[in-house]
């Protein structure tokens, strides 16, 4: 069993920055691939990246890259979503997830375990 909780999210205005993070309990975090996933009302849960176990490979949606970062640390059982340059395109509510196979993938189906999400709000 997996429990992960998300935090940091907040109100923010057009181009500031902001951080999540996520913790995650149990011994294997080290073992699992992580994503950060979002979702604005009424739309469907989106892809914002994932980091592999070794923080050794990431990989972003084409929406976020260039102005989001993943990064994680096994020692600690977190992952923090780094976010740049917000704009109101990117108020929704992020969640961690993580992917015990772990395959890689960029599909919210194949992640394991979610967190509770935490809102994000870009005002204009």
């Amino acid at each position: 069993q997996v429990q992960l909780v998300e935090s940091g999210g907040r109100l923010v205005q057009t181009g500031d920055s902001l951080r999540l993070s996520c913790a995650a309990s149990g011994d294997t975090f080290s073992m699992y691939n992580m994503g950060w996933f979002r979702q604005a009302p009424g739309k469907e849960r989106e892809f914002v990246g994932s980091i592999d176990w070794s923080a050794s490979r990431t990989i972003y949606a084409d929406s976020v890259k260039g102005r989001f970062t993943i990064s994680r640390d096994n020692v600690k059982n977190t992952v923090d979503l780094s976010m740049n340059s917000l704009e109101p395109e990117d108020t929704a509510v992020y969640y961690c997830a993580a992917d015990l196979v772990p395959s890689w993938t960029t599909n919210h189906h194949d992640y394991d375990y979610w967190g509770q999400g935490t809102q994000v709000t870009v005002s204009s």
